[in-house]
């Protein structure tokens, strides 16, 4: 018996799309008898089809019989953080409704990964991406790389491409938690930020700037630490911060993972020291059972997921073009008092 490969059921739908000089998704969308096609281009790809005998597998996906027809890819900067557990399970509840599978990839917050994610999640013939970008450079999201592939983003507005977005009110709900600490007469304020190279960073140190600047209070760079969101990372600048003669009196974490590393810190603090506020971007998993108040920006994550997945499947059911729209999700402040 030959082991060599069949010619005809290696072919994958990419190739049907390069002999015809379309796109992936227009090979996509013939096989499946979805609009979004001419009627033309229909009856040329089939031709086409038929002509080569291509028979879809199953990572070309193609046609399959029963179960989901389509297949969306899902793409986190961070498994480990439970905001895109969250996120997926939004994305996943809206694929079920229409029927499609999803395909999760990490980049781990490295820029080449992503695009390597990416490349591969195409090649396999996703129908859509929900990406959460790991830096600014969205130029690999957009134009002739996403061969005609709708694409959301998720936490990040579109940097130089033109695709829909969801975001969560970064700037007002950091500037709200700042607000309120500063309410309480807390003028030394610590920041455990994100790197300014994220939407996230930016526009939660601009809130916490913001709040900052409208009380008369100087940014105090000894009192900023701006890196990735990791415990270990925001544990050891909380710390520093709190090593400082003149140590702030409250510290405004910009995500979960750090609010884990501030309060880590705390908890090494001395007994004798006086008490230091902490509000958080996020809210975290037992924040009731702390023994400190903890303000939280809430949000619920998978309305993040929710909403981008249903801009996606609403662009690819468009029968009109669609101008690039962008969903903010709100925020809102929730104090956890200290239990009894």
């Amino acid at each position: 018996m030959s082991t060599e490969p069949d010619p005809v059921t290696s072919l994958t739908m990419r190739d049907v799309a390069e002999r015809l000089g379309v796109s992936t998704m227009t090979v996509s969308r013939a096989l499946r008898g979805q609009r979004g096609i001419g009627e033309a281009t229909r009856q040329r790809v089939l031709a086409e089809v038929a002509a080569l005998g291509y028979r879809p597998n199953k990572l070309a996906r193609g046609l399959r019989s029963g179960g989901p027809n389509e297949l969306i890819g899902l793409v986190v900067t961070n498994l480990a953080n439970p905001f895109y557990s969250q996120l997926a399970v939004g994305v996943e509840e809206v694929c079920v409704r229409y029927g499609a599978r999803v395909m999760l990839g990490s980049t781990s917050e490295d820029p080449d990964v992503e695009c390597d994610v990416v490349t591969d999640l195409l090649d396999r013939g996703v129908d859509g991406l929900v990406v959460v970008p790991a830096s600014h450079d969205h130029s690999h999201l957009g134009g002739e790389r996403l061969r005609d592939t709708p694409v959301v983003l998720a936490a990040s507005p579109p940097m130089d491409v033109d695709v829909d977005c969801v975001l969560v009110d970064d700037f007002g709900g950091t500037r709200a938690a700042c607000r309120r600490l500063i309410e309480r007469g807390h003028r030394r304020i610590g920041f455990l930020g994100l790197p300014p190279s994220l939407w996230t960073g930016s526009e939660r140190f601009r809130g916490y700037a913001l709040a900052l600047e409208e009380a008369g209070i100087a940014v105090d760079e000894r009192y900023v630490s701006r890196h990735r969101g990791d415990s270990a990372l925001a544990q050891e600048a909380a710390r520093a911060m709190l090593a400082l003669p003149d140590r702030p009196t409250a510290l405004l974490t910009a995500n979960n993972r750090n609010t884990v590393g501030a309060l880590l810190a705390l908890r090494d603090r001395p007994a004798d020291q006086e008490p230091v506020a902490l509000a958080g971007f996020d809210d975290i998993e037992l924040a009731d059972l702390l023994h400190l108040p903890l303000t939280v920006v809430s949000y619920d994550p998978a309305e993040v997921g929710r909403a981008a997945a249903t801009l996606l499947f609403e662009r690819q059911r468009s029968t009109v073009p669609l101008h690039p729209r962008r969903v903010t999700i709100s925020t809102t402040l929730i104090d956890h008092p200290v239990p009894r």
